[in-house]
C-alpha cells in the first residue's frame, strides 16, 4: 500500500471515529434533555392536579362556614319571599360541599379530581367524614322543618342548629390538616423535581466536557495541523506558480516571434535575398511577375528592381544599408515597370549577423487591394460626415424657420389681439362724458370686460414663452403648472399625474427641450384633435424619465409621421420639431394616433450623467 493511500485510509478512520463519538455525545444530550422535558411535564401535570385538589380542600372549609351562615340566616328569616331563597342558597351550598367531599375520595371527572390514593389524606378524610355527615343529615332536617314550619318544631330545629355548631370547629380544624398536608406533598414533589434536574444538568454539562476533551479538541488540533499544511503548500505553490509564469511568458515571446515569421512566410509568396550591397541571390517567380522584370534586370540593385520611382529608390537604398537586428516591417508603395502603383507589406530579415557581409531576406505581400478598400471607406465615411453635417444644416434652418414662424406668430397675437383690445380701450376711455351718466356706466362695464380680456391675450402670449418654474424648480412644476394654466384659459379637462416619488432635475437643455415638446403635443390636442380631455403624465424608473401625453380627440393617419413637410403651409412642422428637439437631447419620442380614438405621445430621455433629486 502506497504513502497516500495509507494516508487516505487513516483520515477515513479518524473520521469515522470522531463522527461516531460525535453522534453518541448529541445522542446522550438529547436523550437527557428529552427526559427532562418528561419530568417536568409529569410533574406538572401532577401540580395541575395538586392545586385543582387543594383548590377543592379550601373551598370546602369556606363551604362549610357559609353552610353555617346560611343556616343561621335561615333561622332568623321570617318573611317568605326571603326564606326561599336563603333555602335555595343552602341547598345548593349543601350538594356542591357532599360532592366535592366525595371527589376529595373518590375523585370526579367532571371537576377534574383523580382517586386519592394517599394513605394519611384517606385516614385524614375517614376521620372527618362522620363530622361531615353529622352537619349534612342536620342541615337537611333543618331545611325540611323550614319547608314544612309549625310551631312545634322550634327545639328540634334548635337542636340540629347545635349539631352544626358543634361539629362544625372540627371539621374546620381537620380541613386545615388536610390541606397542610396537601402541600406538604406538593413541596416534596418538587425537591425530588429539582433534585432530577441538577441530576440532568451534571450529566449534560459531563457530556459537553466529554465531548471537548475527545471530540472537539483532538478536532481542532488535526484542523490546525491541516491548515498549516495548506498554508505551506499555498506558499510552495505560489513559488511554482511564479517560476512557471516566467518560464510561460519566456515561451510566449519565443511562440510570437515564432509565429510572426511564419506569419509573414505563410502569407507572402514574394520573396527575395540579397546581400549586403543590393546584390539579388535569389528572387521568386512571382515576385518577377509582379514586378515585370526579366532575367537581365537582376542584375542590378533590388531598390532599382522594386521601383522606377527614384525617391522610393533613394528611400529603399537607405532601408536596406541600414544595419539592423530585429525584423523591420514597412508599407511601401512603388511603381512597377508596367507603370502601375501598387501597395506592399515588406519584412526585411537580417541573416548571418557575425558577418560584416550579412544577407538580407525580403518577404513582401500585396496589400494594395486593401490600402484602396481603406481609402475608399475613408472617402464613404468622409462623404457621410458632409451628408450628416448638411442634414444637420437643413435640419437647423428648418428649426430657425419654425422659431421664426412663432416669433411671427406671437407678434401677430399681441398686435391683434392685445394691440388692437389696447386700443379700443384707448378709444372707449376718451369717449366716456361724464356728464352722460349712463353711457358712462355702461362703456365703464365694456372696459371692465376688454381688461378681462385684454389680461388673458397677455397670460396666454406670455405662456408660449419659457415659464420661471422651468429653470427654478425643474421640469415636474413646470409641467404641472402647464396642465393647470392651459385648463383654465382654454376650459378644457386637463389632468396632471406624477408617478414619481421626488423632484428630479436634469440639465437645462433637457429640461427646456422636453417642456416644449409636451406643450406642443397638448396645444396639438387642443388645436387639431379637439380633445375634451387630454392626461399628462410623468415616471421616472431606472434612470429614464417617461413623459405621456393622451388625448380622447379625433386623432390622425399614423403614415404621415415618416414624412417630412417642405414648407409650413403644407403642415405637419409641429410633430418634425418635436422630432428634431428629442433627438437633439438624445431622447426617443413615440407617437401612437388612431382615427377616431385619440392620440398617445410618449416622451423617453435617459440623462447621460447622474441627476439630482431634490425633495
Amino acid at each position: 500500500m502506497s504513502y497516500n493511500k495509507l494516508e487516505k485510509s487513516l483520515d477515513n478512520t479518524t473520521f469515522l471515529r470522531i463522527r461516531k463519538w460525535y453522534l453518541l455525545a448529541l445522542l446522550a444530550i438529547a436523550f437527557s434533555i428529552v427526559f427532562s422535558q418528561v419530568l417536568i411535564q409529569m410533574h406538572l401535570n401532577s401540580q395541575l392536579n395538586d392545586s385543582r385538589v387543594i383548590n377543592v380542600a379550601g373551598r370546602q372549609r369556606a363551604y362549610s362556614q357559609k353552610l353555617v351562615k346560611d343556616i343561621l340566616l335561615l333561622d332568623r328569616t321570617n318573611l317568605k319571599k326571603e326564606k326561599n331563597l336563603v333555602l335555595k342558597n343552602t341547598k345548593n351550598t349543601l350538594d356542591v360541599w357532599r360532592i366535592s367531599h366525595k371527589a376529595l375520595q373518590f375523585g370526579n371527572d367532571s371537576m377534574g379530581i383523580p382517586k386519592e390514593d394517599n394513605k394519611d389524606i384517606l385516614a385524614l378524610l375517614q376521620k372527618i367524614t362522620p363530622h361531615h355527615n353529622a352537619m349534612i343529615n342536620a342541615a337537611e332536617r333543618i331545611i325540611t322543618l323550614k319547608t314544612n314550619a309549625t310551631a312545634e318544631d322550634t327545639l328540634s330545629l334548635r337542636k340540629n342548629i347545635d349539631i352544626i355548631l358543634k361539629n362544625e370547629k372540627i371539621f374546620l380544624e381537620a380541613m386545615d390538616a388536610i390541606v397542610n398536608k396537601y402541600d406538604s406533598i406538593s413541596k416534596t414533589q418538587l425537591e425530588k423535581l429539582k433534585q432530577k434536574e441538577h441530576i440532568l444538568v451534571a450529566f449534560s454539562l459531563v457530556i459537553l466536557l466529554l465531548e471537548i476533551l475527545f471530540i472537539f479538541r483532538p478536532l481542532s488540533i488535526q484542523i490546525r495541523n491541516t491548515i498549516t499544511k495548506l498554508l505551506k503548500s499555498k506558499i510552495e505553490s505560489e513559488e511554482n506558480t511564479l517560476k512557471i509564469e516566467q518560464l510561460y511568458q519566456e515561451k510566449e515571446r519565443s511562440l510570437q516571434e515564432l509565429q510572426e515569421l511564419n506569419f509573414v512566410i505563410d502569407n507572402a509568396a514574394l520573396f527575395a535575398s540579397i546581400k549586403n550591397n543590393e546584390s539579388v541571390v535569389f528572387i521568386s517567380k512571382k515576385f518577377q511577375e509582379l514586378l515585370g522584370c526579366n532575367t537581365q534586370d537582376l542584375a542590378k540593385p533590388l531598390s532599382e528592381i522594386l521601383t522606377t520611382n527614384e525617391g522610393q529608390q533613394q528611400y529603399l537604398k537607405e532601408v536596406f544599408k541600414s544595419n539592423r537586428k530585429n525584423i523591420r516591417n514597412e508599407e511601401i508603395k512603388i511603381r512597377t515597370k508596367k507603370e502601375e502603383d501598387i501597395w506592399l507589406d515588406m519584412s526585411i530579415i537580417p541573416l548571418h549577423k557575425s558577418s560584416k557581409q550579412q544577407s538580407i531576406l525580403i518577404l513582401c505581400s500585396d496589400i494594395t487591394e486593401r490600402i484602396e478598400n481603406q481609402q475608399k471607406l475613408e472617402l464613404l465615411t468622409k462623404q457621410s460626415f458632409e451628408d450628416k453635417i448638411l442634414q444637420r444644416k437643413l435640419q437647423a434652418s428648418l428649426i430657425v424657420e419654425g422659431q421664426e414662424e412663432e416669433h411671427k406668430r406671437i407678434a401677430k397675437d399681441i398686435h391683434d389681439g392685445i394691440g388692437q383690445m389696447l386700443t379700443a380701450l384707448k378709444f372707449n376711455i376718451e369717449s366716456i362724458n361724464l356728464e352722460n351718466t349712463d353711457k358712462t356706466e355702461e362703456k365703464i362695464a365694456y372696459l371692465k370686460s376688454l381688461c378681462t380680456d385684454l389680461i388673458k391675450g397677455v397670460r396666454t402670449a406670455t405662456f408660449n414663452l419659457t415659464p420661471p418654474e422651468l429653470k427654478d424648480h425643474g421640469i415636474l412644476p413646470a409641467l404641472q403648472k402647464m396642465t393647470v394654466e392651459l385648463s383654465k384659459l382654454t376650459g378644457k379637462n386637463i389632468l396632471f399625474e406624477n408617478k414619481t416619488e421626488k423632484n428630479i432635475r436634469f440639465s437645462s437643455l433637457a429640461e427646456t427641450n422636453i417642456y416644449r415638446v409636451a406643450q406642443e403635443a397638448i396645444n396639438n390636442a387642443i388645436k387639431y384633435a379637439d380633445a375634451n380631455y387630454i392626461l399628462l403624465s410623468i415616471n421616472y424608473n431606472q434612470n429614464t424619465l417617461s413623459v405621456l401625453i393622451d388625448d380622447d380627440g379625433k386623432g390622425f393617419d399614423n403614415s404621415i409621421l415618416n414624412k417630412t413637410p417642405q414648407n409650413n403651409s403644407e403642415g405637419g412642422m409641429g410633430l418634425f420639431y418635436m422630432k428634431e428637439r428629442i433627438n437633439y437631447i438624445n431622447g426617443r419620442l413615440f407617437i401612437n394616433s388612431t382615427p377616431g380614438k385619440g392620440t398617445r405621445v410618449t416622451i423617453n430621455y435617459k440623462p447621460e450623467k447622474t441627476t439630482k433629486q431634490q425633495p
